[in-house]
This record gives structure tokens, C-alpha cells and sequence, in this order.
């Protein structure tokens, strides 16, 4: 059923509900009834399905098989409410709630994909040119300790550094060992095969290349035999003490997300485990064929569970503090705008146009239209909605925001060359908000107070408006002396 059909229907319906009120034994002093009706005033009677339509007298209706109901005097007498009396707006259901400001706290819920710390990356290099003369057990993929070797490399050029830094050593000459050992790291020989060097005296050409980092040995680009040039890539190594969990979420929902925020993620790979973590970043770029932002998370892996791509449902907690809110069952929606009953003293009901915000937890937030404190009906309100359309009440539309019309004030500097009847003769220079080259003309003044203290000759900034008498000067402010 549409929201015309209901209206409609309740229209047809409320009445019918008062006047069975009376045949049962209820208070029929509802919408401006009383129990003595016969000492008020019936300004005429209409047909409630056909409400635009008076009659002179009471009857039987000519569109529908019931009688006239009467409109009394006193009912909606202020033009902008509908009175209804308390006991019968116990027997018509009419429940109310209070307008309130409180703090929201919302979740959402939403699906995301697990993917490598792009800033836990260790990439391996050949810090030296050589050749490779062993290749470890290792392949892309492989999850590895620090530590682990990934290949041997020989490298000529440092067996002659060797030899050198060997030799001085014994002859005593300390300037000379220094000099020695900084060929030795210039050469690239990491500082772990010096003291190697060192400590065991013999020269070691080879180098056994290992991974800085734990972690997912993601690209293996050495083979047995190759030749490298310095600073060739042999190796890239994923860690995994931490992953990120990427999360699309709708542009609609991200306003109230920032970094910081606490993150609960379900795996399917661990059921029964919830998992905590903290937003790192709202990434800047949309996917247009979607309409969704990612939002990065990242999660602690300890153990190296965790693996990227796995998938995860996903709840990020949002905070709004201070939001204005009603039961979303006060809301009457028609389609166009959103309305409410808003309750005020002496059981007057009048209907109020809201601008409503987010939904939560049955609640919805009121952005405009109501303050805190006022009460709305939270049930039955389409009974009395369809009453007030039937007096003729509509809610009031919200405020547009006030928008300045006046002029603009558009500025220039001149030299004063005449004072008379009320105007300044001026050689000014162009107004630039105007478009207005510079020239020598006269201008009427909005206030003749502006012209004390000035005489001809006066160098001045003024600001004059448009109006339908051409440019009127509303002030003027005297720079220096005469010129």
C-alpha cells in the first residue's frame, strides 16, 4: 500500500474510530468534541473521503453510504494544530517520546581482504659486481627466518682488499689499518664479514647473502652461474609481524572514520577468533565503479598466521557525539520530506517538518526541525497526521538560509575635485570589481555626515554600492594630503 493509499485510508478511518468511541462508551471529547456537544457551535458538516466539501446541515453523504460528521468551532481553533482529548488518545494508541541529545556510537559492518605491510619490506642487493656460485633451497612464496642465507656470491674485488687489510695488520701501522678497513666497506663488504675477516685472519672472498628480515620470501632472482653488477636486485622479503586488512566501505559511511579508531575483524579461517586492531589510514582515492573507499587497518600477527589474502568480515566502531535523536517509528515519510507530530500543551498535536540524518539502533538523528526536549508521537502519528489533512494544516517547510542580497562594495582611490549639492566630483582610478576604468565624474553620498573634514584636493579611498541610482558612495577614507 502507497503512502496516498494509507493516508487515505487512515483519513476515512479515524473518524470512524471516534464515533465508534462514543457507540462503546469512550470519551467521545476528541478533536475538539465534548460530551455536550449539543451547546457547541458546527460551522457545517462534511464527508470525511470527501473533506473539501461542506454541508449546510447534517445528513446522509452524497458520495458515501454514512452520515455527516460535523466540524465544531473550537477544533484546531490557533490554524496550525488539532486538539485531541487525553483519553482518547489513550484508547487510540497515541504513544510519545521525548526529543534527545545523547552521544551515537555505531558500527559497521563491512568485508576486507588481508595484504602485505608494504612498510615491513627489505629488498636485497648485490653490494658488489660477482658471480653467483650457490643458490639455497629457497623459492618465492617460502616463509623465512632473519637470518636465512639465500645464496653465495664471489666476489673478486675483495680478495685483493683482503689480502691488503691482512697484511697491514701485522706490520703495526694503525693509520694505515683504518685506511684499510674503510677500502674494505667502500667496497660494499658488509660490516659482519670484516669482523669475520678480523677474527679469523683468512681472506673470504665469498659472501653469503641472507635475509635481513622474517618473513615471505617474495621474489627469488638469482641462479647458479649468473653474473651480477652492483647493486643488482637478488632477493624481496615480505614480513609478516604485521598485515594490513584493507576494507571497503561506502562513501556514504567514512565522514565519521579517522585514524586511531578500534577495528574488530572475523576470519573464516579462524572461527570462534575475533581479532583487534586500530584504523593506520582512510586512503584517498575512490573506486569509481563502486563507490567505496578502502580503509587500511593494520592488525599485529605474533604467531605469522595471518596470510594476505585471506578475507575477513569486518566491524568499525564510528563515534558522533552530541546528536540530536527520536524513535524512527515518529517519522512520517511522504515521499518529498519527512515530517513528525510534534505534541505541545493541552493535547494539541501539530505537524512539523524535520530534516533527518543517520539511522541507528531504531533511532534516527534530527538535523533540523526539532530541539531537545519536545515530545513527538511515536505511535499513531498517521492518524493524526491524516486528521490535520483533513482540517487543512500542513507543516511548516524549514528555513532556507538567509542569503545576503545587498550589493556588493566595490572600492577605488581618487582625488576630491569638487564638493557641491550634496555630491563628490571625483578623479579616481578604476573600480576593479567593476570593471570600471579610471575617469573624473561626480557621485551622490548615502550620507552627507561623509563629506565634514574633507575639502578639494583630498587623496581618498572610497566604496560605493550599485543601486538604481548608479554608484551611491557609503564611505570614504581620507589617505594623506592634498595633491
Amino acid at each position: 500500500m502507497t503512502f496516498q493509499h494509507k493516508r487515505l485510508v487512515l483519513a476515512f478511518s479515524l473518524p470512524l474510530m471516534i464515533s465508534a468511541a462514543a457507540l462503546i462508551g469512550l470519551p467521545t471529547a476528541a478533536f475538539g468534541q465534548s460530551p455536550a456537544e449539543e451547546d457547541k457551535e458546527v460551522l457545517y458538516w462534511y464527508d470525511p473521503m470527501v473533506p473539501q466539501q461542506k454541508f449546510d446541515k447534517p445528513g446522509k453523504s452524497p458520495f458515501m453510504d454514512m452520515e455527516l460528521i460535523p466540524r465544531y468551532a473550537d477544533e484546531g481553533s490557533d490554524g496550525a494544530s488539532i486538539s485531541i482529548d487525553p483519553s482518547v488518545t489513550q484508547n487510540l494508541g497515541v504513544r510519545l517520546a521525548t526529543v534527545t541529545r545523547e552521544s551515537i556510537s555505531q558500527s559497521l559492518e563491512a568485508t576486507g581482504a588481508l595484504m602485505f605491510d608494504e612498510r615491513d619490506v627489505a629488498v636485497v642487493q648485490a653490494r658488489a659486481g660477482g658471480f653467483v656460485e650457490r643458490v639455497y633451497d629457497r623459492a618465492p612464496e617460502d616463509v623465512i627466518e632473519k637470518g636465512a642465507p639465500l645464496a653465495d656470491l664471489l666476489v673478486p674485488e675483495w680478495a685483493a682488499a683482503q689480502e691488503e687489510y691482512l697484511a697491514l695488520k701485522g706490520v703495526g701501522q694503525p693509520q694505515l689499518l683504518a685506511a684499510a678497513r674503510q677500502r674494505l666497506r667502500l667496497a660494499g663488504m658488509p660490516p659482519e664479514v670484516i669482523v669475520q675477516l678480523e677474527r679469523t685472519g683468512k681472506a673470504r672472498p665469498v659472501w653469503t647473502v641472507t635475509s635481513p628480515i622474517g618473513g615471505v620470501l617474495n621474489s627469488l632472482d638469482v641462479r647458479e652461474g649468473m653474473t651480477l653488477p652492483a647493486g643488482a636486485s637478488l632477493a624481496r622479503v615480505n614480513g609478516l609481524d604485521t598485515v594490513w586488512l584493507e576494507v571497503a566501505v561506502p562513501e556514504a559511511q567514512i565522514a565519521n572514520l579517522a585514524p586511531g579508531q578500534s577495528v574488530t575483524a572475523r576470519l573464516p579461517a579462524f572461527a570462534g577468533e575475533t581479532l583487534e586492531g586500530t584504523i593506520q589510514t582512510v586512503l584517498s582515492q575512490a573506486n569509481l565503479d563502486s563507490r567505496t573507499v578502502r580503509v587500511r587497518v593494520e592488525l599485529p600477527n605474533p604467531q605469522q598466521r595471518l596470510r594476505p589474502g585471506m578475507t575477513a568480515e569486518v566491524t568499525l566502531s564510528r563515534n558522533v557525539e552530541d546528536a540530536l535523536v527520536i524513535p524512527t517509528e515518529a517519522v512520517i515519510r511522504t515521499g518529498r520530506r519527512a515530517l513528525v507530530m510534534l505534541a505541545e500543551d493541552e493535547g494539541r498535536y501539530r505537524p512539523v517538518e524535520v530534516r533527518i540524518g543517520r539511522e541507528f539502533d531504531e533511532k534516527t538523528e534530527v538535523l533540523e526541525g526539532l530541539e531537545a526536549g519536545q515530545k513527538v508521537v511515536a505511535s499513531g502519528q498517521f492518524l493524526l497526521d491524516s486528521e490535520a489533512s483533513l482540517r487543512g494544516l500542513t507543516a511548516q517547510g524549514l528555513e532556507e538560509p538567509a542569503t545576503s542580497t545587498e550589493p556588493a562594495l566595490h572600492e577605488a582611490e581618487g582625488t576630491i575635485v569638487s564638493l557641491e549639492d550634496g555630491m563628490v566630483g571625483l578623479s579616481h582610478g578604476p573600480f576593479k570589481t567593476l570593471n570600471m576604468p579610471g575617469m573624473t565624474m561626480s557621485f551622490p553620498v548615502a550620507d552627507q555626515s561623509l563629506l565634514t573634514k574633507l575639502q578639494t584636493g583630498d587623496h581618498v579611498r572610497v566604496g560605493a554600492r550599485e543601486s538604481e541610482e548608479g554608484l551611491v558612495i557609503e564611505h570614504i577614507e581620507k589617505l594623506g594630503g592634498q595633491r
